[in-house]
């Protein structure tokens, strides 16, 4: 007998390989941890080879299961494309989307894989810059929609907020940079957020400090820190697995949260545009 792959099985199996959890992968897809589950058993079960290994913290994928991805995301973009493009009802064009940096190593990846599964004949572009740069941008219409950190305060002349991030100290794991005194510092631009927060809180609890990097720079401010000399703020989903985030407390006062939403260039957005920040606020409070 022929064996067929279903497609919304390989959706589901994406889904988990892209999340790496069955539950947030049923919340990705609608469905239920129990039915996930259910069409993993399918699946392995069709092709007889194990395609998941469950851990602790979530599920890695096998060998197999490897294989299996890179086949799956290549049939479902040419099946999406191919009713897209027959049925007349895919979307099609270029919008220009700004980033901030941390956000981009967080949660680029999978926001633009997914929307170009929904939508393959849409080119987004993209452009990295700190939160004030981005606004700059939308001022003179260089970019459509821009994924920008506020406070809650602020959030009201934007979109709806889609997701809350605190911000944190972050130094390297084998340095004691955060008792040097005065504190030295590598943060963003003057008037970002990270850079404010930090500033206010240091003078509040009157810690010494120095700033001693600048930049809007991501990679320039990670390899400050990096190197032992300095110590910097992100927000917690941009930590790099190679740095600690290190705790409040006597040496370091609390940071606050900011929140994540969109903001356009125009006052009626193209359907393209809002289609994308839809896809935004579904995607991001998942990741």
């Amino acid at each position: 007998m022929k064996r067929q792959l279903d497609f919304d099985l390989l959706r589901t199996f994406v889904a988990i390989a892209e999340t790496r959890t069955l539950g947030r992968a049923a919340s990705k897809i609608g469905r239920t941890q129990a039915a996930v589950s259910m069409q993993v058993k399918k699946l392995e079960a069709m092709l007889n080879q194990p395609l998941l290994n469950r851990t602790g913290r979530g599920v890695v994928l096998t060998l197999h299961g490897e294989r299996l991805l890179g086949h799956a995301r290549t049939i479902l973009r040419h099946h999406d494309a191919a009713v897209a493009d027959i049925s007349g009802a895919g979307l099609v064009g270029t919008l220009r989307f700004g980033c901030p940096d941390d956000y981009a190593a967080a949660f680029l990846p999978d926001i633009l894989r997914s929307f170009a599964g929904q939508h393959p004949q849409v080119f987004v572009e993209v452009v990295c810059a700190p939160t004030p740069r981005l606004l700059e941008q939308l001022r003179k219409h260089a970019i459509d929609l821009a994924l920008i950190s506020t406070t809650d305060a602020d959030a009201d002349g934007a979109g709806p907020v889609m997701r809350h991030e605190p911000l944190v100290w972050v130094g390297s794991r084998h340095d004691l940079a955060a008792t040097h005194e005065p504190l030295q510092l590598a943060l963003s631009d003057p008037d970002t957020l990270d850079h404010r927060a930090a500033v206010e809180r240091l003078d509040a609890a009157r810690r010494p400090y120095r700033v001693a990097y600048a930049s809007g720079s991501m990679s320039g401010l990670l390899a400050v820190v990096r190197s032992g000399q300095a110590i910097a703020v992100l927000t917690q989903s941009a930590v790099p697995a190679d740095l600690q985030i290190l705790a409040p407390g006597d040496l370091l006062p609390s940071l606050p949260t900011v929140a994540l939403t969109v903001k356009f260039d125009l006052l009626r957005p193209p359907p393209l545009v809002m289609q994308f920040a839809g896809h935004l606020e579904k995607i991001l409070p998942t990741l």
